[in-house]
């Protein structure tokens, strides 16, 4: 067995900037190839054809089977098929010095065609908070080192393609001026420390809106957050999880306040996790616990 691939979660948009602003995040999935004989770690399944991580695996020239292991939900806007394309295609292109720096722009290349966006993708392959746009990735300098909470509901789920269709097709130049706005706002705050300017930032009205017109439990959890003392929150990806930021210190609390707040309306999980540093990592040796 190959060294393990391991891959952090993400969350995308971040509010005000859509298909544009990604975060990595302390939730991640395990990737290998299947030896002969078929020895799996615990936990880990092997995988179909038709998986999204097998599919990155041989689009990058991959052959034979892997394994996942993962710890993100399906379906709850925490790049969970991004998270799997990268983790497929970088296992493919995995050698006996590890994965080569220069590879790592063919893994965010293929697993973009295949998500069609780069922002969750790109946070998986660099870590930290990156911006993707115009065919370039950058990622922020931090002056903040926040707890990220994460609140998953317990049985809703959301397709990001039906999400995108209910989107208008298009905006006008106020609400297109207001989220460039917002977006720079957050990129500026996030790299100056500014915490009072985060709420505003994050307060999107490009597509939030929409989005959490049909997701009530996610817009209550996402109003519940502010009322438990988060720095700043948002519909994570097209939902349905929401993510806050808050002070690491103050974290549990804001958590249990924040579990609190929800228990009698909305069942779900609150996830107490950090910006990862650490983008697609080969382990050695193979992970087996």
């Amino acid at each position: 067995m190959t060294g393990v691939v391991r891959v952090p979660a993400s969350s995308a948009n971040l509010g005000s900037g859509f298909d544009a602003l990604g975060m990595a995040l302390t939730m991640s999935a395990d990737f290998g190839r299947c030896d002969a004989d078929h020895q799996l770690p615990s936990r880990a399944r092997v995988v179909d054809e038709f998986h999204p991580a097998q599919v990155a695996f041989r689009r990058a020239g991959g052959a034979g089977s892997i394994w996942v292991r993962s710890s993100i939900p399906n379906g709850r806007g925490l790049g969970f098929s991004g998270t799997m394309r990268v983790g497929g295609a970088a296992l493919a292109l995995v050698g006996e010095e590890g994965l080569p720096v220069a590879a790592l722009d063919t893994v965010l290349q293929v697993a973009t065609e295949l998500e069609g966006h780069a922002d969750n993708a790109a946070a998986s392959v660099h870590g930290g908070v990156v911006v993707a746009a115009a065919g370039r990735v950058v990622r922020l300098p931090m002056a903040l080192e926040p707890a990220v909470l994460v609140w998953v509901p317990s049985a809703v789920t959301a397709s990001t393609d039906a999400s995108r269709r209910a989107l208008p097709p298009s905006v006008s130049l106020a609400v297109a001026a207001d989220a460039i706005g917002r977006a720079s706002l957050l990129v500026a705050a996030l790299a100056a420390g500014d915490v009072g300017a985060l709420a505003g930032a994050v307060d999107d009205r490009l597509h939030q809106p929409t989005r959490l017109a049909a997701l009530p439990g996610s817009a209550r959890a996402l109003a519940a957050s502010y009322e438990s003392g988060a720095w700043c929150a948002w519909l994570s990806g097209s939902g349905p999880s929401i993510a806050a930021l808050c002070d690491v210190t103050a974290a549990p609390a804001v958590a249990e306040q924040w579990r609190s707040l929800l228990a009698a309306h909305e069942m779900g999980t609150v996830h107490q996790l950090a910006v990862s540093r650490t983008g697609v990592e080969v382990l050695r040796p193979p992970a087996t616990g």
